[in-house]
């Protein structure tokens, strides 16, 4: 045992060596400078949510305000909504374009055109599957400015507007009965101020007597900008020696109000498509009978400048009266 032990030192020396020599610097050389400890790295922030800087890191300055996040479009099931932005019509198809511009073609082509002619015409046009209000519009000479060329009043259509009017009397003593009885929806004094005052609504046409006007006129700011409120020009103050039934009959049988707006036009819905067309006629006559008898003193030159006939869904015909 001893005798293998001193043959294999011989064998390890040169290795032990050169493993020294490795390890230890040569002669002449520069010693190894020892690596610095590496700086712990800071945690990034998100584009889109940065770190607001205290004021004073940046200085004496103000702060910058911070820059809101951009909000995300509005989603649908979490798919994004296509051509449907607010206040912009969505786009009409190839086949309703060419039926459009045939329409206004044709109607451009004979200009303004007799009465019933117009209404013949109406009645071809109709694309809507319901049935569509008959509108007219007439263009009046006159300057809405001046106090006494102001063209407001009613009229009572003898085949009506097609459709059931609510009507609300304020009045008080028998003529409560008696306007129920011809068919007014609501009727009262006090009561019926005080609902209106509380936000009640649901009325087309309101009627007042003369002697409860005082009270009636402290809903001016609640039906004035409705153009429900009751005035003489319209028709829908009763005197005091008025029939109110025989007001209530009118205006429930299809009486319009009609009032020039600050472009001098007048518009008003005269029937329905569904009507014949004499009846059709005979309340556009009415209506513009009406308008001509409603003309101020003051007006020179061109009263009626313009009267076309439209449905809800069709282009405006000119006719000539």
């Amino acid at each position: 045992m001893a005798k293998k032990k001193t043959e294999a030192a011989p064998d390890a020396a040169p290795e032990a060596a050169a493993a020294n020599a490795a390890e230890a610097p040569a002669v002449g050389a520069e010693p190894k400078k020892a690596k610095a400890p590496k700086a712990p790295k800071e945690p990034k922030t998100k584009p889109d949510a940065p770190a607001a800087a205290s004021p004073a890191a940046k200085g004496d300055g103000p702060a910058a305000p911070a820059v809101p996040a951009p909000v995300a479009a509005p989603t649908e099931g979490g798919v994004k909504k296509k051509g449907k932005k607010p206040g912009v019509a969505p786009r009409l198809g190839k086949k309703l374009k060419s039926h459009l511009k045939n329409i206004q073609q044709k109607i451009g082509k004979e200009g303004s055109r007799p009465l019933k002619l117009a209404i013949n015409l109406l009645k071809q046009i109709k694309r809507a599957k319901f049935d569509e209000t008959v509108e007219i519009h007439m263009w009046l000479g006159v300057d809405t400015t001046q106090n006494d060329q102001m063209v407001r009043g009613s009229v009572a259509l003898p085949h009506g507007i097609g459709k059931s009017v609510r009507v609300i009397v304020f009045c008080q003593g028998d003529n409560i009965g008696k306007a129920k009885e011809a068919g007014a929806d609501e009727a009262g004094a006090d009561d019926l101020v005080k609902k209106v005052q509380g936000g009640w609504l649901d009325f087309d046409v309101a009627l007042a007597m003369q002697d409860m006007m005082g009270q009636v006129s402290r809903l001016g700011r609640t039906l004035g900008p409705r153009g429900l409120m009751p005035t003489p020009k319209a028709g829908t103050v009763i005197t005091a020696g008025g029939d109110v039934g025989a007001s209530v009959r009118e205006f429930k049988a299809g009486k319009v109000e009609y009032r020039a707006d600050k472009g001098g036009n007048v518009h008003a819905g005269v029937g329905k498509m569904s009507f014949d067309e004499q009846k059709l006629a005979d309340n556009i006559t009415a209506f513009v009978d009406q308008v001509k008898a409603a003309k101020p003193a003051s007006v020179k030159g061109h009263y009626i400048k313009s009267i076309t006939l439209s449905a809800t869904m069709t282009p405006g015909i000119p006719v000539s009266m």
